[in-house]
């Protein structure tokens, strides 16, 4: 028999029907297929790349600037450490002794009128000190004549006591002194140096000097070339111009990689005035001239002006003398000059006479040889020498003065040929001998590469100087070997 359940009615009609569509849609939901979620959803457009770029941007500084979120990230894990081997090159030996312990080394460069007590008292070091030293030969007569310039090389310990003292005894030879004890040990360190025939060339510019120190020809070189190589050719006060030029080879002398000496000058070239002169220095009977390139020597017998920085104040000839009032015949030339003067032998030769004359006041005559004198007439006093003593060309043989009949300071100088007097302004003096012979012939092997260097270096850097050169303009040195230098 079946029963069966009437349909509920009215509200609970209603409750029922809520409740089973419920729970359907819960079935339904339960059987729904959920689409997979892609992380990243089709392709990609521009914008999409630029938003990732920007987030991945903003948090790459976010991280960077923010220590704390750095730290933390990396919290808990150790650093990766990677080790690599390098390979050094060996050291020198140079660099092995820069890696020991050294010598502390102070340098002390000698003053005028300083000596060695001072510097020791300036170092704070003892007497006591010095005086062991001192007791050593060497030691003792290189460092009690010190000339200003001196280096001196002190190596103190930390206690301010004297370990070391070192000098140069030569420009090869550099002597070191430890203090151990009592006892005080020498050693010698040889210090080698480079020789260098270098070419040193250029313009004179407006200044001759100023030009050359530029280049690096030292003043003892240029003063050899104006007042000695070139001085009868070539006045330099008025025959030499801006576009002038000059060339000179001269031996240089590195040690260290520094300059420390400069030798004569062994050859030179002067251009003036469009004609080249030329000087060789040779050596001959352990005498050093300079000659042409002919082999005549440029010294002349005899100098023009036996004194420097003057006046000439009255010529050779007949005049009325200034303190007699007569007329007579002037048989010399006079220079006024101030009082102390130095006043210079014209030539080589012996002193035939020192004293007093008359009008001449105090008065040297010398002998030249060949029939040759000169008079030096009104000198203040005599200079270092002795009659019968022979003389060089341009010794200082007295000062000027008035002594005798003279109306102000003035040296009377007279010249004479197998004793007559003639005018020294122009009498043709007479010209020295020239190398003859083996010395010739040794002369011309010995200058003739010198010249020809000086010839070529010139045609490579004059031909290139423009039409209107500049007067400042400096011209490079050319060393031996083909470098040049500026």
């Amino acid at each position: 028999m079946t029963t069966s359940v009437p349909p509920p009615t009215g509200d609970a009609h209603h409750r029922q029907v809520l409740h089973d569509n419920l729970q359907a849609a819960a079935r339904n939901r339960g059987q729904e297929q959920k689409p997979a979620v892609r992380l990243f959803p089709g392709r990609w457009t521009r914008r999409d790349w630029a938003h990732a770029s920007l987030f991945v941007t903003l948090g790459a500084l976010v991280v960077a600037l923010v220590p704390g979120l750095s730290q933390a990230m990396h919290e808990g894990q150790d650093p990766e450490l990677v080790t690599m081997s390098l390979a050094l090159p060996p050291l020198t030996a140079a660099q092995r002794t820069a890696q020991l312990p050294h010598d502390n080394w102070q340098l002390v460069t000698v003053e005028q009128g300083q000596t060695l007590g001072a510097i020791f008292e300036q170092m704070n070091l003892p007497a006591a000190t010095m005086h062991r030293i001192l007791e050593s030969s060497d030691a003792k007569a290189r460092l009690t004549r010190m000339r200003p310039g001196t280096e001196l090389g002190f190596d103190l310990a930390a206690d301010g006591r004297l370990n070391k003292l070192r000098y140069d005894r030569s420009d090869t030879e550099r002597v070191e002194l430890t203090l151990v004890g009592e006892q005080v040990e020498e050693r010698v360190i040889e210090r080698p140096v480079e020789r260098r025939n270098v070419v040193i060339s250029g313009e004179v510019g407006r200044s001759l000097f100023h030009s050359a120190r530029r280049l690096g020809l030292s003043g003892a070189a240029i003063n050899t070339l104006t007042d000695e190589v070139f001085k009868y050719d070539i006045d330099f006060n008025t025959d030499v111009t801006q576009n002038d030029r000059f060339s000179v080879v001269v031996e240089q002398i590195w040690r260290e990689g520094e300059l420390i000496g400069t030798g004569p000058v062994q050859a030179a070239v002067f251009t003036a005035k469009g004609k080249p002169f030329t000087a060789f220095r040779y050596e001959q009977g352990g005498k050093a001239e300079y000659y042409n390139a002919d082999g005549r020597p440029l010294k002349k017998s005899f100098i023009r002006m036996p004194i420097q920085y003057a006046r000439l104040s009255s010529r050779f000839g007949s005049r009325r003398h200034p303190v007699l009032g007569t007329m007579r015949m002037h048989k010399g030339v006079d220079y006024a000059a101030a009082t102390g003067t130095p006043i210079m032998a014209a030539g080589d030769a012996r002193v035939q006479f020192k004293g007093t004359q008359r009008g001449y006041g105090n008065v040297v005559i010398l002998d030249h040889g060949r029939g040759h004198t000169t008079l030096y007439a009104h000198m203040s006093r005599f200079g270092n020498i002795r009659q019968g003593e022979r003389v060089p060309q341009g010794k200082v043989i007295g000062y000027v003065g008035s002594t005798g009949l003279a109306t102000g300071p003035h040296l009377h100088y007279e010249f004479r040929v197998n004793g007559v007097h003639r005018n020294p302004l122009q009498h043709t003096m007479p010209e020295p001998d020239p190398l003859t012979g083996a010395a010739l012939a040794q002369f011309r092997a010995q200058t003739g590469p010198a010249l020809a260097r000086i010839r070529e270096f010139e045609d490579i850097v004059y031909a290139q100087v423009p039409a209107a050169p500049d007067p400042d303009r400096q011209v490079a040195t050319a060393r031996s070997g083909g470098n040049s230098r500026g």
